[in-house]
């Protein structure tokens, strides 16, 4: 399968978004320390994050690497195909971006990174960018912009629960 669009990696790159997508930045706070940081990195990069918020992923590995082929599935119903397109695993920066590929919903990118800060907090930002690709999905509209706000925020406060140090359950 061929990815469903032309700017592939541009997630790299924050605050980028090519002509006649739309944006998504989502920002939220994980914690705080080292260990909250290897934490929420591991959940990101090995899908446990997707799985914990009840989409279903069919990934070509364990863990998230460059050109790995995921299916995510949402309701059940909805098969979404995508390919991860870059990775970062630095000492304060751990993530990845997925592409979609035909027979996707949407067309597009989408940027999972966690962050330590200078001062120890952990962040998660979603960024993507995106436009309708099937005929549900344009006749959503603004409908379907909201749902992938709520999922970008959902999926930090998913994180948030699976990073917490084992005092705070």
């Amino acid at each position: 399968m061929s990815f469903t669009y032309d700017d592939v990696g541009a997630t790299r790159e924050t605050g980028f978004c090519p002509p006649g997508f739309h944006p998504l930045h989502v920002r939220t706070r994980i914690g705080e320390g080292e260990d909250v940081f290897h934490r929420a990195a591991e959940a990101v990069m090995t899908w446990e994050m997707h799985r914990a918020m009840g989409v279903g992923i069919d990934a070509s590995a364990d863990r998230a690497a460059t050109d790995v082929d995921v299916t995510v599935t949402l309701a059940g119903m909805i098969k979404a195909p995508c390919r991860v397109v870059w990775t970062v695993e630095e000492y304060r920066r751990t993530g990845w971006a997925y592409g979609t590929l035909t027979g996707h919903p949407e067309c597009g990118e989408e940027a999972f990174v966690v962050e330590r800060t200078g001062d120890g907090t952990v962040w998660l930002s979603v960024n993507a960018f995106s436009r309708p690709a099937k005929w549900y999905s344009r006749a959503a509209g603004p409908a379907t912009r909201g749902l992938q706000h709520a999922y970008a925020r959902r999926c930090g406060s998913v994180l948030r629960r699976l990073s917490a140090p084992e005092s705070e359950y």
